[in-house]
């Protein structure tokens, strides 16, 4: 169900929801003195969920049901700033559940699919121009042996590096032991991989990165790598 066009990202999320929290602020200062003054007092403003403002926002809705019917044209008026303030108020926070909830569907990935919450946007190669495109999809890990398959795994990380782990961890929970050989592409090639191996037992025949640069003639090492 997943298409390009049904992108949410962290980023953007985490962004606009700080500028909400500040006109949750502003908006609450302007309601409510008492709230204004336990702001200040406080060094680190206070971090408001979709909870807190809906308890305030009943608050509000009581106390003006249980004020006095305006008399003058300036009571009216400020009555009225006030039922517009709580429907502002109720906006900010529906908009504070909606961006909370993109982030616990995130977890820890940098985006999603609305569509596919399972999709991740990642970059593809598949264009024959060699233009990698950013799409929705799944880091599938297939682990065989002499063409049987052995395992297998989802992933929501497009690299490769990030799933050698989990996806070793995944076989020792199948089989319950890990595997006396691992061959893979450099994709998976990371010191921390390679000290996972080494402290498991398990004899790694995994290329790095850079290996093939490193077996041309010209290449000159860096000692600092």
């Amino acid at each position: 169900k997943a298409n390009k066009y049904t992108f949410v990202w962290r980023k953007t999320v985490e962004r606009n929801r700080a500028k909400l929290m500040d006109k949750i602020r502003v908006l609450l200062e302007q309601v409510d003195e008492a709230i204004a003054q336990e702001n200040s007092v406080k060094d680190t403003p206070v971090e408001f969920s979709p909870a807190m403002l809906s308890d305030i926002v009943n608050e509000l809705k009581d106390a003006l049901e249980h004020a006095p019917e305006p008399n003058g044209k300036e009571e009216k008026k400020t009555r009225r700033q006030k039922e517009k303030q709580i429907k502002e108020l109720e906006s900010h926070r529906d908009k504070l559940m909606e961006y909370d909830n993109h982030l616990d569907i995130l977890g820890g990935r940098n985006s999603y699919s609305k569509t596919d919450h399972d999709a991740t946007f990642m970059r593809m190669k598949e264009d024959a121009m060699k233009n990698g495109q950013t799409k929705p999809g799944y880091n599938l890990q297939i682990g065989t042996e002499n063409q049987f398959i052995t395992d297998f795994g989802l992933f929501p990380n497009p690299t490769d590096t990030l799933t050698l782990i989990p996806f070793f961890t995944s076989f020792l929970h199948r089989y319950d032991r890990l595997p006396g050989i691992g061959v893979a592409d450099s994709g998976y090639g990371s010191e921390e991989n390679y000290r996972f191996m080494q402290e498991n037992g398990i004899e790694a025949f995994v290329k790095y990165n850079f290996f093939h640069k490193e077996q041309r003639p010209r290449y000159a090492p860096n000692p600092f790598h």
